[in-house]
């Protein structure tokens, strides 16, 4: 079996595949049945969050990893322990040669809180390959497999093997137990018996399977005879690239430098890989964790490596080359993933300066602390400033630990740790769901799709369950024919109403839970066992379907336009509009937009037949259907074909009968999204008469407001020429009055203790008025310190001036005083340099006061 995504979709439990058999959960809890009773695989694996968490040791240590390989054989109600045991050990010792005096086997022990008695028949079957003395009970935590904190489950035994080079048949007691990595965990058996429900107690699954999980770079490991992964020819190729670019030696050490070595051949894999299967790095969800990995990596090689510039992206041609065969679609996007990263990669380069000079900003308020007298050392970097610069520029606290350390300080963990649970708290009250089980109405009943060719159908309710989210109940209801399409590929879920004998409830989404279809209800009946009709609300469906057949259209547009280069990178597609992302380098130019929207309005036109087939993957792609990276299809594929030499498409989404049936089709927008990555949003149907109504609307009514010129365009021209001059003929009357100002203002000079000072409401038209008095009036003096205030609409605003000298005799900061004692007095926040700060605010009786609270500091 191919390699699942790393990057999971449809899945609310999990952001990545962690595990080999996330791909086959359908088939373990019995939603789907299997099409083989085998299978072998190697799965690209991402463990970094979640009850799988190891970022913090990638690196560290020499055997713990963000993205790893995980060979697995697979048994779908087929073989079980027996055949499971006994092909694991003749693996191992015969085919590997492995030395069976360096292996040792676990079993579980049994656990008698949850009723689970001790695996005898897997301690039966290793008695016939391993001695006696070498198969070592095991506690749940490390010998009952749990995906999560619910989902299929059951007692493993592991297969560990000892490293380490002094070895004696001494190694029971490291099994499990040894922080070194040298004796450790090469193979699990996971024998999955039972479902975790919500409320903790365990069900018997409709069938008993085999998980069985092998790290690839663990075995390398033990094949090569290395003591650490990262001596094996997966990793070492990558850190020879990483010595020549920072002309630096690894010397596979405990050392910061080399830990740097290693996090970097580690991490590139994580970042690559999933770009690669269609994550990009953001703020939220799965392409958070991606930038976290990737900033750890920058803060490695930025700290421990004194490497100051993009460094990753450097690493990309090499691992598309050593993984080409293996996972081809790292090789096939390896210019735009490269691109990706390195823009990744400035943006936070940046992010770390900014981030230094806050740190730089803090110590030099407590040298002003320090010199006041208010403060006796400064030495500790507050919790909420860590927890700031971990929020708001992205260094994890190891980073500002390092930092502070350098300037004398240490860090307040525990305040930053404080900040760090108000976030989560805060963060799980705004997306917590609490689900409760299944309320299974008939156990033996499966789903059938039959939304492309109706959209009603008779049905009855398979299951059933209740939902809180955000405070709002919900409730999920699983039928066993159903015409409503689960969200997927882009295109939005169904909605419509489910009708029964006595009662009709809306659906007002339909989701998709890994193969399971879902409708999303605000209430349900009294009574589901009841015979249902289910309808799909047909002018929403057509809307949506107009759409998706648009964005074929327009996919293979771009792709004649803009060059074949241009892949899609995610979509929308609703009943309002489509959102359309696509890889490419530069913006799109209006004469390619226009050109583009063209040739899908001429589609549009010829009226081209939708043509849906279903067929081998392999076929499929002979005949030029484009796959999207990081999709998983099975060996049948639905393809679908708008002219077979313009665009034949792997799809699972509705579509319309012929093109004609867009009517009209037009680009609202084209933007940027991410580096390499351009979006393009507009409507087709319906939708795009309204927008073109709507446009023409808002050109007549401008019109009418220029008295209906002849050439409309010339008008306007003319007008913003008109505005142009008088702006400047504005600004030329505000400086003379300024001058005026400023003349009046110097004046009110007075000194008070060796300072000139000016404080002054003054009557100007802007906030940057007060800055360019502030500005001006430096010329005219010295040891001075300015307050500017004024009333601009019913609004307060303030600027402080000081001068570069005084800030060093009077030990005076403008950002403070505008922080601590303008911005207070008039409500507001504000904020600058030393020697100049201003502030706005919602008060503006207090100016007067705002100005004496600063003349008291002197």
């Amino acid at each position: 079996m191919p390699s699942a995504p790393i990057v999971i979709k449809n899945d609310p439990t999990l952001l990545f595949t962690n595990a080999g058999m996330n791909q086959f959960k359908d088939y373990f809890l019995g939603n789907k049945k299997a099409p083989y009773l085998r299978a072998a695989d190697t799965q690209k694996c991402l463990r970094v969050s979640g009850k799988h968490n190891d970022l913090e040791e990638v690196g560290v240590d020499t055997y713990h990893h963000t993205m790893f390989e995980m060979l697995g054989n697979w048994s779908f109600g087929d073989y079980f322990k027996k055949e499971a045991i006994a092909w694991s050990w003749e693996l191992l010792t015969e085919v590997y040669k492995l030395d069976k005096s360096r292996l040792y086997v676990t079993v579980f022990e049994g656990d008698e809180k949850e009723g689970l008695p001790k695996d005898e028949e897997a301690y039966h079957e290793w008695k016939k390959w391993i001695p006696e003395d070498r198969i070592l009970m095991g506690n749940k935590k490390d010998n009952f497999w749990e995906m999560g904190d619910t989902g299929p489950c059951g007692p493993c035994t592991e297969i560990h093997y000892d490293t380490r080079p002094e070895a004696n048949n001494d190694g029971h007691s490291l099994v499990n137990n040894d922080d070194t990595g040298m004796v450790m965990e090469i193979w699990n058996n996971v024998f999955i018996q039972f479902n975790r429900l919500k409320d903790g107690s365990l069900e018997p699954l409709p069938a008993k399977h085999v998980d069985t999980g092998m790290g690839l770079e663990r075995l390398v490991r033990v094949l090569q005879g290395k003591i650490s992964n990262y001596d094996t020819d997966i990793f070492t190729g990558t850190i020879a690239e990483v010595e020549k670019i920072t002309n630096k030696k690894y010397l596979n050490t405990d050392s910061k430098q080399d830990v740097a070595f290693r996090v970097l051949s580690d991490h590139i894999r994580a970042i690559s890989f999933c770009i690669a299967d269609g994550q990009l790095p953001s703020n939220t969800g799965a392409g958070y964790v991606i930038r976290r990995i990737l900033r750890r990596a920058v803060r490695y090689y930025y700290s421990y490596l004194n490497y100051k510039q993009p460094l990753l992206f450097q690493l990309v041609p090499l691992l598309s080359n050593q993984f080409e065969n293996v996972f081809p679609e790292l090789e096939k996007q390896k210019d735009f993933v490269a691109r990706v990263i390195k823009e990744e990669e400035e943006s936070f380069l940046k992010t770390l300066f900014n981030g230094l000079l806050r740190v730089d900003m803090f110590m030099s308020l407590e040298g002003l602390a320090l010199h006041k007298g208010e403060k006796k050392e400064a030495s500790i970097l507050p919790g909420n400033v860590a927890f700031e610069l971990y929020d708001t520029h992205g260094f994890p606290l190891d980073l500002t630990k390092l930092i502070a350390k350098e300037k004398g300080l240490t860090v307040d963990e525990a305040g930053f740790n404080v900040e760090m649970q108000k976030q989560k708290a805060r963060s799980r009250a705004a997306t917590a769901i609490d689900t409760e089980d299944w309320i299974i109405l008939d156990e033996n009943a499966q789903t059938k799709f039959v939304g492309y060719d109706s959209l009603e159908a008779a049905a009855k309710v398979i299951k059933y369950r209740k939902v809180k989210a955000k405070d709002k109940q919900l409730y999920h209801i699983v039928l066993d024919n159903t015409p409503f399409y689960a969200e997927s590929g882009g295109q939005v879920g169904d909605t419509g109403e489910l009708i029964f004998p006595e009662d009709s409830i809306q659906i007002i989404d339909t989701k998709k839970e890994n193969d399971l279809i879902i409708h999303v209800a605000e209430v349900i009946p009294n009574d589901l066992s009841e015979p249902v009709l289910a309808k799909v609300d047909t002018v929403e469906r057509k809307s949506t379907a107009i759409h998706h057949s648009a964005t074929h259209l327009l996919h293979a547009a771009l792709r004649q336009v803009l060059g074949t280069h241009v892949a899609q990178k995610g979509s929308l597609v609703n009943n309002e509009h489509l959102r359309f992302d696509f890889s490419h380098f530069a913006k799109v130019t209006d004469e390619e937009l226009a050109e583009i929207e063209a040739l899908v309005n001429e589609k549009i036109r010829e009226n081209i037949p939708v043509v849906i087939k279903q067929m081998p993957k392999d076929e499929a792609l002979k005949l030029g259907a484009m796959a999207l990276f990081g999709e998983k299809y099975g060996d049948i594929v639905r393809v679908v074909v708008i002219d077979p030499n313009y665009s034949v498409e792997l799809c699972g989404g509705t579509h319309v009968g012929a093109t004609g049936e867009l009517g009209f089709f037009k680009i609202e927008h084209e933007t940027a999204v991410a580096a390499g990555v351009r979006r393009i949003e507009a409507v087709g149907g319906k939708a795009a008469e309204d927008f073109i109504n709507n446009e023409f609307a808002q050109i007549r009514a401008i019109r009418e407001s220029l008295k209906n010129p002849k050439d409309l365009k010339k008008s306007i021209e003319n007008l913003l020429a008109e505005s142009s001059e008088l702006k400047k003929h504005i600004e030329h009357l505000e400086a003379r009055q300024l001058v005026a100002v400023r003349n009046d203002l110097l004046q009110k000079d007075e000194i008070i203790n060796q300072v000139n000072f000016i404080g002054s409401i003054v009557e100007v038209t802007s906030a940057e008025a007060l800055k360019k008095l502030c500005f001006d009036l430096k010329n005219h003096l010295r040891d001075f310190v300015i307050v500017l205030c004024a009333n601009i609409g019913g609004k307060p605003f303030a600027a402080v001036s000081i001068a570069d000298n005084v800030v060093a005799a009077k030990a005076l900061d403008a950002h403070k005083i505008i922080k601590e004692h303008v911005a207070p007095i008039i409500k507001g926040g504000g904020g600058g340099q030393k020697t100049l700060a201003t502030a706005g605010g919602q008060d503006a009786s207090n100016l007067q006061a705002a100005i004496e609270q600063v003349k008291a500091l002197l």
